[in-house]
């Protein structure tokens, strides 16, 4: 059974960067166009970028325009959303999944802006 594997959070200060990294278990994610996803601490899960399945088009919220850039690389299997000039408004549990969000969520992985 695909289970969707993130990694690569942590606590990072303002101003800094991190790259997360999305993965599947049991499957390949080549076919589907894929969505990084955060959930902020009392707040709904909400959409932050996706990207085709060709790497053709990608997509990004207002919010991280210009600061974050997703990518995939087909022979490691994986999503890549690098973060850039991250703000405390970051802040939350990112998980990545198909853009229509069909599959099991995995646990995600805690990003935490702070100083």
């Amino acid at each position: 059974q695909l289970q969707l594997v993130e990694s690569g959070g942590g606590l990072v200060q303002p101003g800094g960067s991190l790259r997360l990294s999305c993965a599947a278990s049991g499957a390949t994610l080549d076919y589907y166009a894929i969505g990084w996803f955060r959930q902020a601490p009392g707040k709904e899960r909400e959409g932050v970028s996706c990207i085709s399945s060709s790497s053709t088009n990608t997509y990004y919220a207002d919010s991280v325009k210009g600061r974050f850039t997703i990518s995939r690389d087909s022979t490691k299997k994986t999503v890549y959303l690098q973060m850039n000039s991250l703000k405390p408004e970051d802040t939350g549990v990112y998980y990545c999944n198909r853009v229509d969000q069909e599959l099991p969520w995995g646990q995600g992985t805690q990003v935490t802006v702070a100083s």
